[in-house]
């Protein structure tokens, strides 16, 4: 009986040994439960003259953050969050405005874009005929 006894014990003991600091863990979980709620979004945007990402040269460079709020060094950043959600962070998705008049002049400006959207890689490259055809593109996403 008394070995039954001292079992008991040393697995009570056991338990609320290893339970304890489980149980402040999950009281924790919760305080940062928010943050985990939005699949990271966050992009860095670059614009550079050339025909290729790798024979551009570089003009500007802007961040974007989408989730859980719009921010970054990008001009309107919530503009363009906005407009990457409705194509559901597909680039190639977005089109030129109608109406908007560009001249023919060729002078090749290159738009790059990486990091994460929603939790996906993304890696992005874009050559444009001029700086007027680029910024027909969608309303503001690649407009910095």
């Amino acid at each position: 009986m008394r070995n039954t006894a001292r079992w008991a014990a040393t697995l009570a003991l056991t338990a609320t040994a290893v339970s304890g600091p489980l149980t402040g863990a999950a009281l924790a979980a919760p305080a940062a439960a928010p943050a985990s709620l939005y699949a990271p979004s966050a992009l860095v945007l670059t614009v550079g003259h050339g025909a290729s990402a790798a024979a551009a040269t570089p003009l500007r460079a802007v961040t974007l953050s989408c989730a859980p709020t719009a921010s970054g060094t990008h001009p309107a950043p919530a503009l363009a969050c906005a407009e990457l959600r409705g194509v559901a962070g597909d680039l190639d998705a977005l089109r030129a405005q109608e109406g908007v008049m560009c001249n023919k002049l060729y002078d090749p400006v290159v738009v790059t874009v990486d990091g994460v959207w929603q939790g996906q890689r993304v890696s992005y490259e874009r050559t444009f005929g001029n700086e007027c055809v680029k910024n027909s593109y969608g309303n503001s996403v690649f407009a910095f």
